[in-house]
């Protein structure tokens, strides 16, 4: 199963309470799955896949050492997918941190801040190039 987005941008939730990106805050026990996701991905514009970003915060907020890693990371990563998961649609990065996500023809990612002239392009389709699909709300509409 194929989990990546290809030539797509996903909006900020209708009902994102922000009115720029802003980044997550820390919680006190760590970094939140949301804080993780932003540090790769603003870290590494366009390296990700979402399918590669879903296991690597897995990995990583489960601290799975690396020697566990590097004896059974395919079979940990088969685990991993072996159950439906959330796509970035469903991502605090979109719905709550004004943060819109764009793939790449490669299917990678990088995060567009909602107040930029680029997310603006991005949209509105960038010319029909691209698919647009908006984050998942944060509440039901009423």
């Amino acid at each position: 199963m194929d989990w990546n987005y290809f030539n797509t941008f996903i909006t900020v939730a209708p009902d994102c309470p922000v009115i720029t990106g802003i980044i997550p805050p820390e919680k006190k026990t760590g970094k939140s799955k949301h804080g993780i996701e932003y540090e790769l991905i603003s870290g590494a514009p366009y390296y990700y896949t979402q399918e590669e970003l879903l296991f690597e915060v897995y990995v990583r907020h489960q601290n799975f050492p690396q020697t566990e890693l590097a004896e059974r990371g395919g079979e940990i990563r088969a685990e991993f997918f072996s159950k439906p998961k959330a796509c970035m649609r469903a991502s605090a990065l979109p719905k709550k941190f004004g943060w819109g996500i764009h793939f790449n023809e490669a299917g990678k990612m990088a995060l567009i801040p909602m107040e930029s002239p680029q997310y603006a392009e991005y949209a509105q389709g960038a010319n029909g190039t691209l698919k647009v699909l908006a984050a998942m709300r944060n509440r039901r509409a009423k």
